[in-house]
């Protein structure tokens, strides 16, 4: 047949009857079957860059959570302050960090689509954290894979793919760990599967996990001898902005942390289970469906603060405590009409998160202090008051998606896949903020309550009062509504030689509702979808708080507010149609080069006080306002790559060179300078990315494994929104989080053990593996040097020590008249999250079913910069568990 796809055909049914795994026999390299083209295609005939971690890969390589995959995926960066509350970034195309407390009311969407089998869960700043349990295999497409997984796929999609129950086989099998790690807590998991055939059409499948990882950082005693917090020197006055008639210098009395002192206070637990039933309705149709449940507990923090002795200790001032509860339902319908091969797939997801955060360090931000800490109500500065806050959030998170496709035979000249996808998500969220200090007079007995009538669209509670310490609310309703069109078209124009076509087309609603403490966002955001100085007043009336509403109007009219893509209700939509296009050709039949091109987007957002004036009228804010919506953002994507099995199919080396060029990069974006912007989506302007990625896989004996992938990347800035001039680096600075170079390489020697004691074979290994993520920059905004302004005041010390990048001679960002210490002006810059490498090894002896494994992660003790958050105004250091050692014991039967 054309393209011999007699031999395809029969190669795809031995592999998916004998599961395959990237594991090598004896001589060869064995075939990966990936799905990254919505077909079960072997990974070395698919024209696009993938790379993927097969079961037996996650097995030995003792893969679990987010943090422990990403360890081999040079390519992708996970960046955040914990489980539970991190971004993923592929390929350098990156933007801020979302502000964990303010994620769902921001609502940037993720630039990484992250899918359980086929479904998405994806979320804003809190991607679902999925365990790692009875996983046939991890994938990773980079680059652009809008056109066949829609929106946030943009730089590209990591995919989750599970075991299904199996009616040819019962199979059981369970892992269990203990390990210790140095200056900290024990860790313990345990997780089991078992697959039963039920008949042989029904089959069912149960995997169940429990993962208590023990904490190493130690919330210590706030006391100057620790480094610690002996009270802040302010200057009140320091935000040209809200002159005072009599700047004032004061003293922030220290808080105290002697209730919440505890040694190794970051631990998690992971636990949960999956329940899967697969019927044969006869040999052409088929019925699966998958329910899972996981609960996510943490306590404390993952980062340490510079200022305190050594690199496992911080102070905090209120709880810190994150529950994540999800439950997942999924069914998928496999049926073939003819020639014709039909799925229909679905899923619900049903997510619940209730988070207290420590916010002390919030009011550290130049008028947060004069006004919450220090402002009594009587028009003077005399006396600053205890500086403690936090945070308390409820979130809840529903998910419905379905999507209907249809392909063609494989054996086909041409080939066709085609679909309908429907997505209809909501994120509701009520968080409660404590950030006036009720021992002041003017703040007692606070009892806010929302700035709406009660029943206003989109919100959760009753809209107040929310008791004698809550500060400020917001109670906000996101609702996302997508309907997309795909297909993707084949033809092999010769035998070696084929080209493909893809495009989508979808239309997305952005739904923003609720109120806050200051502003009913559902009439604000109505009223800009009716653009008058009537409904503006009317909007008014209920809370809209916008300001001047001619002025407002007038913004509109000159076109430097944009409010087109608002319906009538103030719904916000995007409709377009992305591409994609490839060519590859098989010189020979172990060898393909491939050239592509794709498109990828996220979807815009609305900001909950869109349109506001800036209250600073001065420098980079002069006539500034918010943007009422974000615009889209879009990546064009070129690549070349190469695929081959060399040397008999003992070397598999890929490697793919791209040129990404980004549109409209949104960001997250905060200016402390206009208390009352807090956080909003922008567009920081349009950036380029030059790079190369690949893998490989050696075998230069029988016993002998080598394997390893890499990633080198140039990002820059290219152009620059106006407004970011002087906030945001200049035009040629990097990327955040973008590491120049980052690559992995591991090894494993498997050997016989001699008989002794009249025991007999008994197999072992020895494996190693280094990873490294070089050097990469924090965020979007330049103000490293103000940061360490505020450290130095707040703590009294010289500085964090961490290293900066000094990118502007001045930074706009900064309060107006700032005089930094031991600093002439106030210069630009971004900090530096220095390169590490990771080094870990194992030992391990396995006979029959049964395998026991010694193993030490972080040999040599590593403290890497994982991320730096500079969210509260002083720098908090999230780093990596240091060197843990272990045991783990398995048995597995089929």
């Amino acid at each position: 047949m054309f393209r011999q796809n007699k031999m395809r055909t029969a190669l795809l049914s031995a592999i998916a009857a004998t599961t395959a795994s990237t594991a090598v026999s004896a001589k060869q390299i064995e075939e990966v079957v990936v799905t990254a083209t919505k077909r079960a295609l072997p990974m070395q005939d698919v024209p696009v860059a993938v790379s993927a971690l097969q079961e037996q890969d996650l097995k030995k390589l003792r893969i679990g959570d987010f943090q422990d995959y990403l360890k081999y995926l040079p390519n992708v960066v996970s960046q955040g302050t914990g489980p539970g509350q991190n971004e993923l970034y592929i390929r350098g195309a990156a933007t801020s960090q979302t502000i964990l407390t303010l994620s769902s009311v921001q609502g940037l969407k993720p630039l990484v689509a992250l899918y359980l089998d086929d479904m998405p869960v994806s979320m804003q700043g809190r991607n679902l954290d999925i365990y790692a349990t009875d996983l046939k295999r991890i994938e990773v497409l980079p680059g652009p894979q809008g056109t066949l997984f829609g929106a946030s796929s943009e730089s590209g999609t990591v995919r989750l793919i599970t075991n299904k129950p199996d009616t040819s086989l019962f199979e059981a099998g369970f892992d269990a760990t203990i390990k210790g790690t140095k200056g900290g807590d024990m860790s313990h998991k345990v997780e089991g599967h078992v697959n039963i055939p039920l008949t042989d059409k029904l089959a069912l499948r149960v995997a169940a996990y429990n993962d208590h990882q023990g904490g190493w950082i130690d919330n210590i005693l706030n006391d100057p001898s620790n480094g610690g917090w002996n009270g802040s020197t302010i200057v009140i006055d320091r935000i040209s902005g809200h002159p005072l008639p009599s700047p004032s210098t004061m003293t922030i009395p220290a808080p105290r942390n002697d209730q919440l002192v505890q040694k190794n206070f970051n631990t998690a637990t992971y636990s949960g289970g999956r329940f899967g039933v697969s019927y044969s309705i006869n040999d052409d149709w088929n019925v699966l469906v998958q329910q899972t449940e996981q609960s996510l507990n943490t306590e404390g923090v993952w980062a340490y603060d510079p200022n305190l002795k050594g690199k496992s200790s911080v102070n905090r001032f209120a709880p810190d405590n994150n529950s994540d509860d999800f439950g997942l339902t999924t069914w998928t319908i496999k049926g073939r009409l003819g020639m014709l091969d039909l799925v229909y797939t679905g899923g619900y997801l049903d997510r619940d998160i209730r988070s207290s955060v420590d916010y002390t360090f919030y009011t550290n931000g130049g008028l947060f202090s004069a006004y919450y800490v220090c402002y009594p109500g009587n028009g003077t500065y005399n006396q600053c008051f205890d500086p403690q806050k936090f945070y308390k959030e409820h979130s809840t998170n529903t998910r419905m998606t379905h999507e209907f496709r249809i392909t063609t035979p494989e054996q086909n000249r041409w080939r066709v896949t085609a679909g309908v996808f429907h997505d209809d998500t909501e994120l509701a969220s009520v968080g409660k903020f404590k950030i006036a200090s009720t021992d002041s007079p003017y703040f007692s007995n606070l009892a806010r309550t929302l700035n709406a009538p009660p029943g206003t669209a989109g919100t959760n509670t009753n809209g107040g009062p929310f008791g004698p310490e809550i500060s400020f609310v917001n109670d906000v309703t996101r609702t996302t509504r997508q309907i997309a069109l795909f297909g993707q078209f084949e033809y092999d124009i010769l035998r070696n030689v084929t080209a493909s076509f893809g495009a989508r087309w979808y239309d997305i609603e952005d739904i923003y509702r609720g109120a806050t403490t200051t502003v009913n966002v559902t009439a604000r955001l109505k009223a800009f979808g009716n653009p008058s100085l009537a409904s503006f007043n009317q909007a008014n009336a209920v809370g809209a708080g916008i300001s001047n509403p001619a002025a407002t109007l007038a913004a509109i009219n000159s076109g430097q507010l944009k409010v087109g893509d608002l319906d009538s209700n103030g719904v916000l939509h995007a409709s377009d149609v992305i591409f994609k296009g490839s060519l590859d050709w098989r010189p020979t039949d172990n060898i393909m080069l491939f050239t592509t091109y794709s498109q990828g987007f996220r979807a815009p957002v609305t900001n909950r006080v869109g349109g506001a004036l800036a209250n600073v009228q001065t420098g980079a804010f002069a006539g500034f306002r918010i943007p009422v919506y974000s615009k889209t953002d879009h990546l064009d994507n070129y690549e070349l790559g190469f695929k081959s099995e060399l040397f008999d199919r003992t070397l598999r080396f890929n490697v793919t060179g791209y040129y990404s060029k980004i549109r409209n990069l949104q960001t997250s974006r905060f200016d402390p300078t206009n208390i009352s912007f807090l956080w909003f989506a922008d567009n920081v302007g349009d950036a380029r990315i030059y790079g190369a990625d690949g893998d490989f896989v050696w075998l230069p004996g029988s016993n002998f494994t080598i394997g390893g992938a890499f990633s080198v990347l140039d990002s820059k800035i290219t152009k620059l929104n106006p407004q970011l001039v002087g906030i945001a680096p200049p035009v040629g600075s990097e990327l955040p989080y973008a590491a120049n170079f980052s690559g992995n390489l591991h090894a494993r020697y498997d050997f016989d053990f001699p008989d002794f004691g009249g025991v007999s074979g008994l197999k072992g290994f020895i494996s190693g593996g280094v990873s490294y993520r070089g050097d990469s920059l924090v965020g979007l905004k330049m103000d490293a040097y103000v940061v360490e302004d505020t450290m130095q005041r707040v703590y009294k010390v010289a500085g964090s020590g961490l290293k900066i990048k000094r990118e502007a001679a001045n930074y706009a960002g900064a309060p107006a008249g700032t005089t930094l210490l031991n600093q002439t002006g106030v210069p630009g810059g971004r900090y530096v999250q220095q390169g590490y490498a990771l080094l870990n090894v194992s030992f391990g002896v396995s006979k029959d079913n049964w395998g026991g494994e010694f193993f030490i992660d972080n040999l040599a003790d590593t403290n890497a910069d994982v991320y730096i958050d500079t969210q509260q105004f002083t720098p908090h250091v999230v780093t990596n568990r240091p060197r843990t050692y272990g045991f783990r014991i398995s048995y597995n039967y089929q």
